[in-house]
């Protein structure tokens, strides 16, 4: 069993990037006010760890106005997508082989 961890994605090692990513494998998009409150972060936090996600291509931000107020919407890439199907895989072989 030589290097296990070795598919596991750094990318998702925090908490809130794979919870975004989670959020967004099975929804079409989600808004950073949906996000905020499912996760329970601040502002900051979200914005900065979906700008990690952003960087990496996984995810694509749409901003937009409704009315007056701002709005960003949050969509998991193709790229994204798969690199977190693969990385929750490597995940369910790790724990299948402990």
């Amino acid at each position: 069993m030589k290097n296990i961890i070795q598919n596991i994605n750094k990318a998702f090692d925090h908490r809130i990037r794979l919870g975004i990513m989670s959020i967004l494998m099975v929804n079409e998009n989600a808004d950073f006010s949906t996000l905020k409150e499912l996760l329970g972060v601040t502002d900051g936090n979200l914005a900065s760890h979906a700008k990690a996600l952003e960087s990496e291509n996984y995810i694509t931000v749409e901003k937009q106005f409704i009315g007056r107020k701002p709005n960003t919407k949050y969509i998991a890439t193709k790229e994204g997508k798969k690199a977190f199907q693969e990385h929750i895989e490597a995940l369910e072989k790790l724990i299948s082989n402990t």
